[in-house]
Formats: structure tokens, C-alpha cells, sequence
């Protein structure tokens, strides 16, 4: 049971968790193994050399794997799904949901994802167009960036995303630390970040997944 790990902070809250869980230390290895940033996940994903992972929206419509109600979900403004203003438009190759939703959206300029999008946001914040806000200001809905997605061993994705959900994860703080040194974002800015962010996709989630598909299946 290989999980494929996306190494940005929104996501720490379950790789926390995936570390308390009672999984074999073989597959807690395995995390660390194959983390890397969303696309080449996705890539991975598809390739079925993962058999779960956090699969972008926009990629997550297969009929050859299953979903679950778990995901990274904004729930207004999220500071890290950047488009930096008076720039000449180009796509986070980092990414493939957010440079779908700028376009959908209408917006020009330089995408920007993550972590390094975060930093850039705290320095400069009027730099730059935070995409979660415009989604959520134009449709009043949250906007899903990715989906628990699985190709094998779904039963225990299934408990493990429902045993997340009904668990409050508090961040020990040597890792809080520890990230904050890595990614050169103050502790009290990443706790500030992750408040933003929810992760179970209920009604109106899906609802606003379902809006983007659609918006998105115009652009083609």
C-alpha cells in the first residue's frame, strides 16, 4: 500500500495523522518515499505507481479509480492559489487545478501554488490575486483543489478518511517549528493558513466542485 504525499503545508494536518495512525511503518515510509508536488502526484496517480493520494480536482473525474469525501477545500480566501497582478500569463507547473480555475475565472497573469505562494503572499499580499476569494466572492462556494482519490485498497482509505474526519489533529510544536525553519513562514502564519482550509467535501463542497468541472469542460 503505496500513499502518494503532497510536502505542502496544507496537508499536514493528515500526514500528522497518517503518522498516529496504527498503519505499518512500512506504509508511513512510503509517505516520505513518494511525496512530491501536485502534478507529478497526479502523474504518479494515473500511472498507478501510488495506490492513493490528494489528486487535483480537475484530474479527479476518472471513471478507472474511486473518490472519497475527503479532500483540500477552501472555505472563502486561502493566500497560497496566487495569480500575481500586472504579469504576463503563465501556469504553475506545479499545478494543474488552479491554472483551470484562473482561466475559468478570467483572470491573466503568473500562477503561483503552495508554499512559495504563501511566503509571497505574507511579504506582499497586494502583489498579488488570491483565486479561492474571486471563486468565492463570484459563487458564494467553497472551492475544492483536490480529492482523496484511490486505485487499490479502498476499504482502508475509506476508514482512514472517515477516522481523519472524527479527529481534532493538534500540531505538535516541533514540527510546527520545524516547517516554519523549512519554509521560512513564521509558526503563528502556518497555524493562521491551515485555519483557512477545511478538508470533508459535504454538500456544498460538492456543489462547488461540480460548478468548476462544468466551467471548465467549456473551456476545451
Amino acid at each position: 500500500m503505496l500513499f502518494g504525499k503532497i510536502d505542502y503545508i496544507n496537508l499536514l494536518p493528515f500526514h500528522i495523522f497518517l503518522k498516529k495512525s496504527n498503519l505499518t511503518n512500512a506504509l508511513k515510509q512510503s509517505c516520505e518515499y513518494k511525496k512530491s508536488f501536485p502534478s507529478d502526484i497526479n502523474r504518479q496517480f494515473k500511472k498507478r505507481r501510488v495506490d492513493g493520494a490528494f489528486i487535483s480536482s480537475i484530474e479527479s473525474t476518472s471513471k478507472s479509480f474511486r473518490t472519497l469525501p475527503l479532500g483540500i477545500v477552501a472555505k472563502k480566501h486561502v493566500t497560497s492559489v496566487l495569480v500575481k497582478k500586472n504579469t504576463t500569463c503563465s501556469k504553475d507547473p506545479h499545478s494543474a487545478t488552479s491554472n483551470v480555475l484562473a482561466k475559468v475565472l478570467g483572470i491573466d497573469g503568473e500562477v503561483q501554488i503552495g508554499d512559495k505562494a504563501l511566503k509571497l503572499y505574507l511579504e506582499n499580499p497586494q502583489d498579488y490575486i488570491d483565486l479561492a476569494k474571486e471563486w468565492n466572492d463570484k459563487y458564494k462556494l467553497p472551492f475544492v483543489f483536490a480529492r482523496l482519490s484511490v486505485n487499490k485498497h479502498f476499504t482502508t482509505y475509506k476508514k482512514l478518511s472517515v477516522s481523519f474526519k472524527n479527529n481534532r489533529i493538534k500540531i505538535p510544536q516541533y514540527i510546527l517549528k520545524k516547517y516554519a525553519h523549512e519554509r521560512k513562514i513564521p509558526p503563528k502564519e502556518i497555524l493562521k493558513y491551515l485555519s483557512l482550509i477545511s478538508y470533508e467535501i459535504g454538500v456544498k463542497e460538492r456543489r462547488g466542485l461540480k460548478l468548476f468541472l462544468k466551467k471548465s469542460r467549456v473551456l476545451k
